[in-house]
């Protein structure tokens, strides 16, 4: 593939970075992140220490992803709690035998029962391999997944970064970024997706870093003031 998925520059012609599953090579990206941009220098203050975030790569790691898409982080963790523990839910053999009742049950909505169950066909299939996706590069990698009935951008973005530790992905169409990085940047209006891309650019190859990163901004900012930005 010669194009570059939406969000995703072509990073080909870029050193590979080691995976964001550790404290201290989080640390070392936002480091370089630093050098890159010295406005992140603020931001990295604020949030503090920035921690991993790592979710089961194959099935089990996507269907997560979808459960808490659009939804709390508080949410999404009681819903994924009842849903795992569904005789079936984490294997995709046995997910197609699960019927739509007893995915929504534990509050799925009927979008994501139907998308994680056209997931499911294609791996039993044989038509979605998880493991190819340790030969490509992100911009690859997520065209590769959004090829895939369901599975859109952001979900395909969010996968990389916490089920295959990609240390350059960052999914601009997420909503706490783009507030985040308005607020941490000193913008005086939220960027767009386009211009998230743009802006995001600049941190290659450590954008997966520069997402946590921002993403404890925005965290930290609702705690300390009780506000969303």
């Amino acid at each position: 593939m010669n194009s570059a998925a939406p969000g995703l520059p072509n990073t080909s012609q870029l050193a590979p970075s080691p995976r964001l599953d550790t404290v201290g090579t989080i640390a070392s990206h936002i480091e370089a992140l630093v050098g890159i941009d010295p406005r992140l220098a603020a931001v990295r203050g604020f949030a503090g220490e920035v921690q991993p975030r790592v979710n089961p790569p194959g099935f089990v790691g996507i269907a997560k992803v979808i459960c808490g898409q659009q939804l709390s982080v508080a949410s999404a963790r009681a819903i994924w709690s009842r849903f795992e523990l569904l005789s079936g839910a984490l294997d995709p053999v046995t997910y197609l035998s699960l019927s739509e009742e007893a995915v929504r049950a534990t509050g799925f909505s009927g979008g994501k029962f139907r998308t994680v169950r056209a997931i499911a066909e294609a791996v039993v299939a044989g038509t979605l391999d998880f493991d190819h996706l340790e030969t490509l590069s992100a911009e690859e990698a997520v065209a590769y997944l959004v090829a895939h009935k369901g599975i859109g951008p952001w979900t395909a973005e969010v996968y990389l970064m916490f089920c295959a530790q990609h240390p350059d992905v960052f999914p601009a169409g997420d909503l706490a970024l783009l507030k985040a990085v308005q607020h941490g940047l000193g913008l005086d209006a939220r960027p767009t997706i386009r211009e998230m891309i743009a802006i995001a650019a600049g941190w290659a190859p450590h954008r997966s870093a520069a997402a946590l990163l921002f993403w404890r901004y925005f965290a930290v900012m609702r705690d300390r003031e009780g506000i969303l930005l």
